[in-house]
């Protein structure tokens, strides 16, 4: 990989809380790529998580600090090493993706010659005077970054931030990873077998990736699926992601799916590693959260591995679902209308599929791209470093 408006060595210095699953970490990790192959170091100053071994992979280096805490002390503490790791190792720009170690990160900034760049990843609803000054750190960077149009124009009406600072860059797929031609049969096979739903044959399969919370849609899935008991055969649904620690919430979706009589077409499968086999194993993509996304990004992976989507019609997921060209939107919260999308779906003849999946493929190829959005960041890079102090 090689970027060819990139011209100087850089040392960047991103800042985020965890390294587990997530579009914030994802894109940490594809930035720091971008970086090693522009020739600069790409430090993270993170507590860590399961994605710790494909940064080191990539060469990036992990700096491990307490900076998911919003303890007071703790931020300033942790200003206090990050100025530290500045002078050090001679960090050019800190990026800081969310909102408490943004403002150690700022402050450390305000106290060196490095440049401050924040990427604005989520709405982060604001109740109180307090909260919104909390989330202010985040529009307070030297440039912005929206990770969509949607919080692009979120940012502008909290926070006033001019189009000079603002960027708008959308989180990105890796086209090269979600191609379903590159997905072996056989990945796919072994999948299904550690997820226990091998036996599932014949029968529609509805993937909804995300991390068990409320605010994800599980239960409107859920909802939707019973109202489809008279299909046949009748489908089952993937719920894929973490629960986190959530066991409240996990009873109350396994009493919802027994109640409603689909508990045993309810597979909760846990985290999955693999996610291009996940959508190549399944015939339908749902993201139906009830509160707005910032973006969209398993809708816009589905879309790349030729996997049709019925999204909830807000946030990003306008961006990326084109309404009956590339999948379906329907109202958030709205499970009659989810299940009314799904039958629709699961009925389309042949051709109108295969076409709707191409394009579908066209659009995320053409407009979510992770090439796109390493070589847009760089590009923010780059002017940071040009600009006058």
């Amino acid at each position: 990989m090689s970027f060819k408006d990139a011209s100087a060595f850089m040392i960047v210095l991103q800042v985020i809380p965890e390294l587990e699953a997530g579009g914030a970490e994802r894109t940490t990790l594809e930035v720091a790529e971008a970086v090693i192959a522009d020739g600069g170091r790409a430090l993270v100053a993170s507590q860590g998580g399961r994605l710790e071994d494909e940064l080191a992979a990539l060469g990036g280096e992990l700096l491990r600090l307490p900076v998911a805490s919003k303890n007071p002390l703790t931020l300033w503490s942790n200003m206090r090493a990050l100025i530290g790791i500045i002078e050090r190792e001679g960090v050019q720009i800190v990026h800081a993706r969310s909102r408490a170690p943004a403002w150690s990160a700022k402050w450390a900034c305000d106290r060196t010659d490095a440049h401050f760049v924040t990427t604005y990843h989520g709405t982060y609803n604001a109740r109180s005077a307090l909260k919104r000054r909390y989330n202010s750190v985040m529009a307070l960077g030297e440039r912005v970054i929206a990770n969509s149009q949607f919080i692009g124009e979120h940012v502008r009406a909290e926070h006033g931030v001019d189009e000079a600072r603002l960027a708008v860059i959308p989180r990105g797929v890796d086209l090269e990873r979600f191609d379903p031609a590159v997905v072996a049969s056989g990945r796919v096979a072994d999948l299904a077998r550690s997820w226990g739903v091998d036996d599932l044959a014949g029968a529609p399969l509805l993937l909804l990736p995300g991390r068990l919370t409320g605010w994800k849609g599980q239960r409107e899935a859920i909802r939707a699926l019973a109202s489809l008991n008279g299909m046949d055969p009748a489908p089952h649904l993937l719920l894929v992601g973490d629960a986190q620690g959530r066991e409240t919430y996990i009873a109350e979706l396994e009493a919802l799916a027994g109640s409603l009589g689909v508990a045993e077409r309810v597979h909760r499968v846990g985290h999955c590693s693999d996610m291009p086999a996940a959508l190549a194993f399944c015939d339908l993509v749902l993201t139906p959260s009830v509160e707005p996304e910032a973006f969209g990004r398993t809708a816009a992976e589905a879309g790349a591995m030729g996997r049709l989507v019925i999204a909830a019609d807000h946030g990003g997921a306008r961006e990326v679902v084109i309404e009956g060209e590339t999948g379906w939107r329907v109202a958030p919260g709205d499970s009659q209308a989810l299940a009314a999308a799904i039958t629709t779906a699961l009925g389309l003849d042949r051709n109108l599929h295969d076409r709707m999946t191409q394009a579908a493929r066209d659009h995320v190829a053409a407009h979510f791209s992770t090439r796109s959005l390493q070589a847009s960041t760089l590009r923010v890079y780059h002017e940071v470093l040009n600009s006058s102090p």
